[in-house]
C-alpha cells in the first residue's frame, strides 16, 4: 500500500489506518469475551495482511481493553511491531478514572503523561508512535500541554504529536506553544460530513504539513455495505442520492461503494488518511482497493454535488 509521511522525521503509514476501537466487541470491560477478543486479534492480522501499518487507538476504547488486545496481537507475533505505526490518543476522563474525576475533557500535563504511560503499559511498547489529545480541552493551557509534550519525547515515550477533532484556531493556538509541530488533526469527513473542506480545517493540513485523519469515512456505516450507526452529526442526512451515485461508480470499478467513497477521500491533496473500522476482514481487504482506485477531477466533484444535493456555485 502507498505511504504518507507523518511529520519531519522519516515516519511513514499507509494511506488507509486501520481503526481499532471495535476489536473488543464492545464498550464495556465486563462484557469482553474470549471469542470477542479472537476476533479482534484476527481483525487487526486481516489489516496487517492487507497492507494497513497505521494502527489507530484510544486509552477510552473500552476503557483501555482495545489496547490491551493489541497488546498480545504484537506479543504472539514478535516482530510486528518494528513494521507499524502506533497512534493513540488521551484526554477523555470517565467517571470512574483512578484519579476520581467526573466524565469531563483534560489536558492537564499530570493527566497527559499518566494517561501516556498507562497506554504503553497496556499496548507492551515502549514507544508511541503518535500520541493525540482526543476532543479540545477548553481549559487547555498551551504551554503546560506543551511541556507534557516535551517531557514525553525527552523520555522517548512518544515520537509524534497531534490532536483530534481540533478547530484550525485551537491547533494554531497550541502549535505556537510547542517546538515540535502538531502531525495529525483527526476529524470527521466523509461525503456525508463535509464541513472540513469548507472551515479551514484541510486548507490548514496543507499549508503546515498536517495529516488529516478521517474517522467516520463511511458515516458510521452509512456509505458502506455493513450495519448502520447513525452519528449524531448524521441525524436526519439522508444518505441515499450519495449512495446511488456511488453504486453507479463501484459496478464501473468491479468494487464497493465503500472502496468509492474512501477513494474519493484520498484524492485530496491534503493527503487525508480514512480510518477504517469494520472488524469484518472481508470488508477490511475491500476497502483496501480503494488505495489502488483512480478518481478523476471530474467523478470528484460529481459526487461532491451530489452530497452538497445542489449544484456547485
Amino acid at each position: 500500500m502507498e505511504t504518507v509521511q507523518i511529520g519531519r522525521d522519516g515516519l511513514r503509514a499507509s494511506r488507509l489506518a486501520f481503526g481499532c476501537w471495535r476489536i473488543p466487541g464492545t464498550w464495556t470491560p465486563s462484557e469482553v469475551t474470549r471469542d470477542a477478543e479472537a476476533a479482534g486479534r484476527a481483525a487487526v492480522l486481516a489489516a496487517v495482511e492487507a497492507g494497513y501499518t497505521l494502527f489507530d487507538h484510544a486509552d477510552i476504547y473500552c476503557i483501555g481493553e482495545a489496547e490491551r488486545i493489541f497488546g498480545q496481537v504484537l506479543r504472539e507475533n514478535p516482530g510486528l511491531r518494528d513494521r507499524i505505526v502506533i497512534a493513540t490518543k488521551c484526554g477523555i476522563r470517565r467517571a470512574d478514572d483512578p484519579a476520581g474525576a467526573p466524565y469531563r475533557y483534560d489536558f492537564s500535563p499530570a493527566h497527559i503523561v499518566r494517561s501516556c504511560e498507562d497506554s504503553l503499559r497496556r499496548l507492551g511498547v515502549e514507544t508511541v508512535d503518535v500520541y493525540v489529545l482526543h476532543r479540545p480541552d477548553f481549559l487547555m493551557d498551551p504551554a503546560e500541554v506543551a511541556g507534557a509534550f516535551e517531557s514525553l519525547r525527552t523520555s522517548g515515550k512518544v515520537r509524534e504529536f497531534g490532536v483530534s477533532n481540533f478547530a484550525s484556531s485551537q491547533v494554531t493556538a497550541l502549535q505556537r506553544a510547542c517546538p515540535m509541530p502538531l502531525v495529525v488533526n483527526q476529524v470527521e469527513i466523509s461525503l456525508a460530513h463535509l464541513s472540513p473542506f469548507g472551515d479551514g480545517t484541510l486548507d490548514q493540513c496543507l499549508a503546515e504539513g498536517i495529516v488529516p485523519m478521517a474517522w467516520s469515512p463511511l458515516a458510521g456505516g452509512q456509505l458502506g455495505d455493513g450495519p448502520r450507526r447513525l452519528l449524531a452529526s448524521q441525524q436526519g442526512y439522508r444518505t441515499d442520492a450519495i449512495n446511488a451515485a456511488l453504486d453507479v461508480m463501484a459496478r464501473e470499478r468491479g468494487v464497493t461503494r465503500a472502496a468509492v467513497a474512501l477513494a474519493w477521500l484520498l484524492r485530496h491533496p491534503a493527503r487525508i488518511v480514512p480510518i477504517v473500522g469494520s472488524t469484518n476482514p472481508e470488508r477490511i481487504r475491500e476497502a483496501a482497493r480503494a488505495e489502488a482506485l483512480t478518481m478523476s477531477r471530474e467523478d470528484w466533484y460529481r459526487l461532491l454535488a451530489v452530497a452538497r444535493d445542489q449544484p456547485l456555485p
